[in-house]
């Protein structure tokens, strides 16, 4: 389905023409449609699907076409896991919208509380944010929810797995309005503590399922190589490095301290790599993410806290130097690459250490993998036997030995008085009492 098949209005179709897009994918011809129609929808589909527009159109033709419910209240509020999927979210709304007179402001934790207050008095129509920092803004009455017409809540899931339940229920709780339109998009539709928060804040919603969320990406060829220790794992790194010259590379590790310790060694030997975690700012991490769209690195070291949802279409490589504790973080993490299309590859190097997750994200493929070598980088690990489980005949039951009883543990005799015999008036005798000495 075409874009300008959707009764959208003439600027929105505008901006989609300058950005060339013509096509709508399968998951933005399912909820564009079911968005203009006002209904809940929650929705599913793999990562590079085009989910974001998905939600935005219908956000922003709602924005243009129907009248407030409220003039000073925000009219749409985008929630996302993590500042860097907020920022991006933003930077598509804003070239959606164009220089139309429509505000929108970005609300994030970790950048300035006072400075936000100023931007939410302005009165946006829309509001992208981070779910913790959108709360906060709630309870200090700087931000008021009563009159929201549309909720979004872009990766539902993963702001439940970040611990932010609480948070997203405070929100729902103060955005009352009894007109207001929810959309929630989330990897899995299956876990118990989301079924609990769609049927906490959705009415009625219309289910789209596109794919899988752990359906293995057609485009991206995928390579596992396994490793006996740190140094090997250092020493495939440079090897796939090499192959990679003039591309863009994604590397993902455990840790936040192994992303410097990795990005320096990279620029020892003579590669421009950059470390990205969670420990740094705001401002840094923009500033980094920035560089490296633009080019001006080569390789991105990260946790996982580049794994979802960046736009990032340069990167043709994804390599993880450890593995995700989590399988269907795999998925996301090499769906960094192979974008809207385009073809990518992603290399895994499997230690001891990572077989266990190893095992998790080969179960999720659901395919035989077979590991990839250089020569003279063959491993001696060959993979962990896995625990044998216990024989079904259950376990042997041992005779349990009655303890003997000892003089002093002796259990005294029961005397029944009822069961006695009648023997007569027979006096009773007394005890003969000591005899007292007389001096």
């Amino acid at each position: 389905m075409q874009f300008k098949d959707f009764p959208l209005d003439h600027r929105i179709q505008k901006a989609l023409e300058i950005k060339g897009f013509e096509q709508a994918t399968e998951i933005q011809a399912l909820a564009i449609g079911q968005g203009l129609l006002g209904k809940d929808l929650l929705a599913s589909s793999k990562t590079g699907s085009g989910k974001t527009l998905a939600f935005l159109i219908p956000a922003l033709q709602r924005v243009l076409k129907q009248k407030a419910l409220s003039r000073k209240d925000p009219r749409v509020l985008i929630l996302a896991p993590t500042r860097e999927l907020a920022k991006q979210v933003f930077m598509q709304l804003k070239w959606l919208i164009g220089n139309q007179n429509i505000f929108a402001t970005l609300v994030l934790g970790g950048e300035n509380f006072n400075d936000q207050v100023k931007a939410l008095k302005r009165n946006p129509q829309f509001v992208v944010g981070t779910a913790g920092r959108i709360a906060d803004h709630v309870k200090d009455k700087s931000l008021y929810l009563n009159g929201l017409e549309l909720l979004i809540l872009d990766e539902a899931d993963r702001m439940l797995d970040l611990g932010f339940a609480d948070e997203l229920k405070l929100i729902d709780r103060f955005a009352d309005h009894r007109k207001r339109q929810t959309m929630m998009f989330s990897a899995t539709l299956d876990s118990a503590e989301l079924h609990y928060l769609t049927e906490r804040m959705l009415n009625a919603p219309q289910r789209i399922s596109v794919g899988s969320s752990t359906e293995q990406h057609k485009d991206i060829e995928q390579h596992f190589y396994l490793a006996d220790h740190l140094d090997h794992k250092i020493e495939l790194l440079k090897k796939l490095l090499e192959n990679t010259a003039n591309k863009q590379v994604i590397v993902f590790t455990a840790t936040r301290e192994d992303t410097d310790k990795l990005s320096q060694l990279l620029n020892e030997l003579g590669l421009d790599s950059a470390a990205l975690s969670a420990s740094l700012s705001q401002s840094q991490r923009s500033n980094i993410m920035n560089a490296f769209s633009r080019g001006l690195h080569q390789v991105l070291v990260t946790t996982d806290v580049a794994s979802r949802g960046l736009d990032l279409r340069k990167v043709e490589w994804v390599i993880n130097f450890d593995l995700p504790k989590l399988a269907e973080e795999y998925i996301h993490r090499i769906g960094r690459t192979g974008r809207a299309g385009s073809k990518g590859n992603a290399a895994s190097l499997v230690g001891p250490k990572d077989w266990a997750s190893f095992v998790a994200i080969k179960g999720i493929l659901q395919q035989s993998i077979e590991f990839s070598e250089f020569e003279g980088l063959e491993a001696k690990f060959k993979g962990l036997k896995p625990i044998k489980p216990r024989s079904s005949k259950g376990p042997v039951q041992k005779k349990q030995v009655k303890p003997k009883q000892t003089n002093a543990a002796k259990p005294k005799k029961r005397i029944r008085a009822q069961e006695g015999t009648d023997v007569g008036h027979i006096p009773m005798r007394k005890k003969a009492k000591p005899s007292e000495s007389h001096d």
